[in-house]
């Protein structure tokens, strides 16, 4: 029986790492077939592995990965808007940490950069004093 070399394995190292992020990125800029979302599944599987592992996004909270992610893929907050159906005042308000993450923009954010929503369903501190006496946490969309 011949063995063939896989094209993916076990993510081992930071390295690694960041070429199947990138390559993820290629690949979900592409027109995407079924089996390039075989492929997309199978990296975005390896990836979330090595940051449960590895703590990768644990320690940031929602809004820092959201700016990190905009970063990695060239997206302006103008885009984002049109990305999550949402005013351009919103997202300020969000990336801005005054208004929170509703459960449909986390469902939009985690389809568009691929990751699974949990990344930004997380508890994480509003600076706002609109509403004095009010809790400035944010409770996690559920």
């Amino acid at each position: 029986m011949e063995t063939n070399a896989l094209k993916y394995t076990v993510i081992k190292n930071k390295e690694q790492y960041a070429q199947y992020c990138n390559q993820l990125k290629l690949l979900v800029s592409a027109e995407i077939s079924e089996p390039l979302q075989d492929e997309i599944d199978l990296l975005t599987l390896l990836i979330e592995k090595f940051d449960e592992q590895n703590n990768t996004f644990k320690e940031a909270d929602p809004i820092t990965l959201l700016r990190s992610f905009m970063q990695d893929h060239q997206i302006k907050a103008q885009q984002l808007s049109e990305i999550l159906e949402v005013s351009k005042g919103y997202v300020s308000d969000i990336l801005n940490y005054k208004k929170a993450l509703s459960k449909d923009v986390i469902r939009k954010l985690a389809d568009h950069f691929k990751v699974r929503q949990d990344t930004f369903n997380r508890t994480y501190k509003l600076t706002t004093d609109t509403y004095p006496g009010k809790s400035d946490f944010v409770n996690k969309a559920s």
